[in-house]
């Protein structure tokens, strides 16, 4: 028999396969991703469809319900992350920035976007609400590195020390981005502010003033979370 930690891990697991989804999914799939029987993917299924987690749609595919809205409506509104952060990428853009992103760390190996203001420009990068980078490249990614556990290479030392991180062409092929920390009273990090868009807009002269934009941007955020920086 399953115990409760065991079975309430390998349903949120289901839940978790359509963040990386571009829409619902059959149960082989699910069953593929996930490593579960479908037997036990169709039970743990049930219980998510009775608290709205899952639906079944019209063709026999699964995917997210209402209640992962409600509960993103939620978290959107009632944050501190949110409301100290979201005004701050406003702001940003206003002044005719790239697109600001805010990225909190997943797991061991991944990051998440939670906060997004698209730029004015007309051409965008492709990070939305919810999209997943890795750690392990990006401006944002080597930021996540650099204040996580150890060994660290000089590199990510270097970015450390800097206070800020720059990419070309390493989470997506044509954009570049540049990232920030934001700390909290404890000097440990809460997340990454990010600055990214189209190659072409990232010439030399245009990544310097970026940098002093996010920097800037990154202290205050900081500061409201009790950062003495």
């Amino acid at each position: 028999m399953q115990s409760g930690v065991a079975a309430v891990d390998r349903a949120l697991n289901i839940v978790a396969v359509f963040e990386t989804s571009d829409g619902p999914l059959t149960i082989s799939e699910i069953s593929r991703r996930t490593g579960l029987y479908k037997s036990t993917a169709l039970r743990l299924i049930g219980s998510l469809k009775r608290f709205g987690y899952i639906i079944h749609t019209e063709d026999g595919r699964y995917d997210l319900g209402p209640a992962v809205v409600r509960l993103a409506a939620r978290y959107q509104h009632g944050s501190q992350i949110a409301h100290r952060i979201e005004p701050v990428l406003k702001r940003l853009v206003e002044r005719g920035s790239e697109s600001a992103s805010f990225f909190v760390r997943q797991d061991d190996d991944t990051r998440l976007c939670i906060l997004r203001v698209n730029s004015n420009h007309s051409t965008l990068d492709r990070v939305t609400v919810g999209t997943v980078r890795p750690l392990d490249r990006g401006a944002g990614g080597y930021l996540f590195q650099a204040y996580g556990p150890g060994p660290h290479s000089d590199k990510v030392v270097a970015i450390r020390e800097a206070g800020f991180a720059v990419s070309y062409c390493e989470t997506s092929p044509d954009c570049a981005a540049v990232a920030a920390p934001v700390l909290d009273h404890k000097n440990a990090l809460v997340g990454v502010l990010q600055l990214s868009g189209p190659m072409e807009r990232f010439t030399p002269e245009r990544v310097e003033g970026l940098i002093v934009e996010i920097r800037a941007a990154a202290t205050e955020i900081s500061r409201s979370f009790g950062a003495a920086i």
